[in-house]
């Protein structure tokens, strides 16, 4: 199983006031250095390059990728943080950690799919599922899950992708992309009301991609299995119709009960649960080619818990 990460991705400074800090991956690669006597043997660390404009504009329009460029290098020019909105800071760095958190998303797809790993999981940042395809939002500059599932579909052995996403949040941008788009299944469970206030049950998609998006609108606060089972009545939902040749996940982890910014109430436990059976669901027409994306998680020391949590069901789920 690969561990796709780059070095680029801590250079995106938010600032330590910010939720989106840069010792969000420190405390990933901490708990995994922690956990890797048992993971070591399974777990191939993967460093690939930087997305190229061409793949990014699968996903975006080239004036999105233009401005994004451009107000990174506002940042340059400054010394210091610009902000794109005031939930969206950007730094001298952030271009670079943008290009290679995509580009991860990239080469995983590649490796999934030639056979050099069996599954793989992104420790990325920024994250990317609120990035529209023509608008950064929400801590998020590019949709690395949407670069991504375009580029499988690029493939000639690909012709429908489904998207799993748990963060709490509603991923509204991964929505946007692929909301007419019937080779993509976009399968959201979030807590609702929440930012950014989109991700109603009757938001099913448009035109050809009508019934291709399926939302799972949650409030917060409730057992931890009523989460679990919804999300997984979804993912039988989107199979009774739907038969994916990769699944990817937006795994945000501020779905975790000590999360600041959300209400759900999942542990490790339950992200071993759901990442089980996700990957055995899908099993069937996916053949276990699986690839995860970090997305949200805002409590440091329970991200490091989550994330191992779900590393090490992959790698025995996929095993």
């Amino acid at each position: 199983m690969g561990l796709f990460q780059h070095p680029d991705c801590s250079r995106h400074d938010t600032g330590w006031g910010h939720p989106e800090h840069q010792g969000r991956l420190r405390a990933v690669m901490g708990a995994l250095e922690r956990a890797l006597p048992e993971l070591h043997e399974d777990v191939l660390p993967v460093m690939p390059p930087a997305a190229e404009i061409t793949q990014l504009e699968r996903a975006h329009t080239p004036g999105h990728v233009e401005r994004t460029r451009a107000i990174c290098d506002r940042s340059v020019e400054s010394g210091g943080i610009v902000r794109i909105d005031p939930d969206t800071p950007v730094s001298p760095g952030s271009w670079d950690a943008a290009v290679a958190a995509s580009g991860c998303g990239v080469a995983a797809v590649d490796a999934v799919l030639d056979g050099t790993c069996r599954a793989a999981f992104c420790a990325v940042r920024p994250p990317g599922h609120h990035a529209t395809a023509d608008r950064a939002m929400g801590f998020c500059l590019f949709n690395n899950i949407a670069v991504a599932a375009r580029h499988a579909l690029a493939r000639p052995e690909v012709e429908r992708v489904l998207i799993v996403d748990w963060d709490v949040h509603h991923g509204n941008g991964t929505q946007d992309i692929f909301y007419d788009d019937p080779s993509v299944f976009f399968l959201s469970m979030h807590e609702y009301p929440l930012f950014p206030g989109t991700g109603s049950a009757d938001q099913r998609g448009r035109g050809a991609g009508e019934g291709t998006t399926l939302n799972l609108p949650m409030p917060g606060g409730l057992p931890p299995e009523r989460y679990v089972e919804t999300l997984l009545e979804g993912v039988d939902r989107a199979l009774a119709r739907f038969e994916p040749d990769v699944t990817l996940i937006s795994a945000g982890f501020d779905a975790g009960a000590e999360d600041p910014l959300g209400g759900f109430t999942l542990t490790p436990a339950h992200f071993d649960t759901l990442t089980h059976e996700v990957v055995g669901r899908t099993r069937a027409t996916a053949r276990n080619r699986v690839v995860s994306f970090l997305e949200g998680g805002y409590n440091p020391d329970e991200l490091g818990r989550n994330v191992v949590s779900h590393l090490t069901a992959l790698r025995d789920a996929t095993g």
